[in-house]
């Protein structure tokens, strides 16, 4: 019926090894949060404590997404064709709802200080506070980088800035209270910064939610891509036109491709696989040519 598929196995879209950055980033952190416990313990704070047991869960995250990345790499098996690729799309959707979940505790928690205000642990929580805000933010500086192109990695960047924003909040209310003794301040700052993290998670969980259910990509236009291949030469149609995650970094595609002509489909699967890799960014595309002398009854899906 001269039907062809096209292939293409190109990784310039992988993600870049964050390897380093992780590691570093756990270690960092794991060493503040013994810094934590013991000061906690010395000054009887229970709000260092608490705080330890909140970074304690932000180093699981990140270890989360760094084995999402080992899992990513591993090769495709006959049960797992694609690998374990979506792990990383997975890890991504743990990471939002595991900083919702911080979300709902800071809130919680500064509502409870309005009603039975809690003392702030004076220049020790301060202090602790600035290391907090040296080693979360030199985490996140490691993750900035890969943010905006990888679902993965912005959890794990939104995780360390998240908390950045907690341990500033808490030296400036923390230095304000010391000379105005406002107690006030230190619930009120919570809950703002609990709402400019719920606004940096909103779009992680969405996306990570979209990813894990086949939506389009981020950035890939539909409506651009069926212009793309009706454009193609002796092409008449183009239709059953899926595109899928198969990671939080690469994109597959299959589409049916009716011609006029199909003594040259080698040459336009050449073509249209490395365009469609330099245009969309998908990287692994598979395309089936028709001569259109029956209906194709996949067509009928695209009709909405």
């Amino acid at each position: 019926m001269g039907h062809s598929h096209g292939h293409s196995h190109g990784h310039s879209h992988a993600p870049v090894n964050y390897g380093r950055a992780f590691g570093f980033g756990i270690i960092l952190n794991t060493l503040f949060i013994i810094v934590e416990a013991i000061y906690g313990v010395i000054g009887d704070s229970l709000a260092l404590l608490a705080d330890a047991g909140h970074n304690l869960s932000d180093v699981l995250g990140l270890v989360i997404a760094w084995i999402a990345v080992w899992l990513g790499k591993k090769a495709p098996t006959k049960n797992r064709t694609y690998g374990l690729k979506k792990s990383s799309i997975l890890a991504a959707l743990f990471n939002a709802i595991f900083l919702l979940v911080a979300i709902g505790a800071i809130a919680w928690e500064a509502v409870q200080r309005f009603f039975v205000p809690s003392p702030t642990g004076g220049k020790t929580l301060i202090i602790v506070a600035l290391i907090g805000i040296l080693i979360n933010g030199v985490t996140a500086v490691l993750f900035m980088s890969g943010r905006k192109h990888d679902l993965n990695i912005r959890g794990a960047f939104l995780h360390m800035a998240a908390d950045t924003l907690v341990s500033l909040g808490v030296v400036v209310a923390g230095i304000v209270m010391v000379y105005t003794g406002w107690e006030w301040l230190d619930p009120t700052v919570s809950l703002l910064i609990a709402l400019v993290i719920l606004i940096g998670t909103w779009g992680l969980l969405r996306d990570s939610i979209n990813l894990s259910l086949d939506a389009v990509p981020e950035g890939i236009d539909m409506d651009k891509l069926q212009r793309y291949f009706e454009g193609l030469p002796a092409v008449v149609n183009a239709h059953d036109l899926h595109v899928w995650p198969m990671s939080t970094t690469e994109a597959a595609l299959t589409v049916h491709l009716i011609r006029t002509e199909i003594e040259d489909n080698d040459s336009l699967i050449q073509k249209v696989t490395k365009e469609l890799h330099d245009q969309f960014g998908i990287e692994h595309p598979t395309i089936q040519i028709e001569k259109g002398t029956f209906d194709c009854f996949m067509s009928a899906e695209d009709k909405i």
